[in-house]
């Protein structure tokens, strides 16, 4: 069984992913982790001494062998993957188990605010800006993210709410 979890920096992927993982005994994998692990150096010195069209590649490159494996497994995505590269369109042909966590942007203000230092992407935003920063964000991610084949509306859920559903749906 294959599981992705999509949707935009901060909605949990990672976290969900995680326990149900454990829940389905089942490995984990953050696609962000494993690049890292793969070129050898963190995502933000990676956009910065090669650029943002050499990770996109990089990712491509990397979810492709991901999904090509058959391993089963939770996947994580980046914020960005489903937007690049045929991603999504690899993603849904690969499984019927993909799931948009999905929240509202004053949610996602809420969750990433105290989260900006960790977050290259955001660092250098004023609070006051980062809610249109993400409505742009997801008005051009919006499209691929809605092509998972479950949307799952999460703002104010637990953790463990959101896996009681995703095991709830799983084909």
């Amino acid at each position: 069984m294959l599981v992705v979890l999509l949707g935009y920096m901060g909605s949990g992927k990672s976290t969900v992913g995680k326990l149900l993982g454990e829940r389905l005994n089942l490995p984990f994998t953050d696609l962000d982790e494993y690049i890292e692990s793969e070129v050898g150096t963190a995502i933000p010195e990676i956009f910065r001494e090669k650029g943002e069209l050499f990770f996109r590649k990089k990712e491509h490159e990397l979810l492709v062998d991901l999904l090509a494996s058959g391993q089963p497994r939770v996947l994580s995505l980046g914020g960005g993957t489903p937007a690049y590269a045929g991603n999504m369109d690899r993603v849904l042909k690969a499984t019927p188990n993909s799931f948009y966590l999905q929240h509202t942007i004053p949610s996602l203000v809420g969750r990433l605010t105290s989260e900006k230092a960790q977050r290259p992407l955001i660092a250098h935003l004023p609070d006051s800006e980062l809610p249109e920063f993400i409505g742009k964000h997801l008005f051009d991610r919006g499209p691929y993210y809605l092509q998972a084949s479950h949307i799952l509306p999460s703002s104010g859920k637990t953790v463990e709410e959101l896996v009681d559903e995703i095991e709830g749906k799983l084909v």
